[in-house]
């Protein structure tokens, strides 16, 4: 049975480049959620004014549908989606039974210096303490979640991922 892989974590902790990598590793479709964002919500980010809850529904609903379908067709399938709080994972949760959740860990510092150099992406440096501050770490009942920390190579989170999630 195929499965969804949920990477999670606040913007610079690597969701994109890892799951494209990984991706590529186990025969998988990437999505970026990044770009099922609307339009509004997007201006908004580039604007330097954070989503709220309501700003997110949609988007995280249509993040839960696109993975639900991809599953169905038997597809593994991976989604980079920050994911914040706990109830924006349990939105997802909702269309998908066979799902894991890799939240991206890193400190607020190494992630910091990540936006420094990155180039191209609409969501400012300064949304990141935003971002931080939103950010409910899974707790242990939510056993469908896996933290890797991200201050080691990618190759290496890459195996780490690859040996905790079991992908048919």
């Amino acid at each position: 049975m195929a499965k969804l892989i949920i990477l999670m974590g606040v913007s610079g902790s690597g969701k994109t480049s890892i799951g494209e990598a990984l991706a590529q590793k186990i025969s998988a479709q990437f999505i970026d959620g990044d770009h099922l964002h609307s339009q509004r919500n997007i201006d908004k980010m580039a604007s330097g004014i954070p989503l709220t809850d309501a700003d997110r529904y949609d988007w995280l609903k249509l993040i839960g549908e696109v993975g639900k379908r991809e599953v169905d067709n038997n597809i593994n399938c991976i989604i980079a989606c920050s994911a914040l709080k706990k109830s924006y994972r349990d939105i997802i949760r909702a269309e998908n039974e066979n799902l894991i959740f890799i939240y991206l860990k890193g400190s607020f510092e190494l992630i910091e210096s990540r936006l420094s150099s990155r180039k191209g992406h609409y969501m400012p440096k300064g949304l990141l303490k935003s971002q931080f501050d939103v950010l409910e770490e899974p707790k242990d009942e939510e056993t469908d979640v896996i933290t890797i920390e991200i201050n080691q190579d990618i190759s290496e989170i890459i195996n780490e991922i690859i040996k905790s999630v079991k992908v048919s």
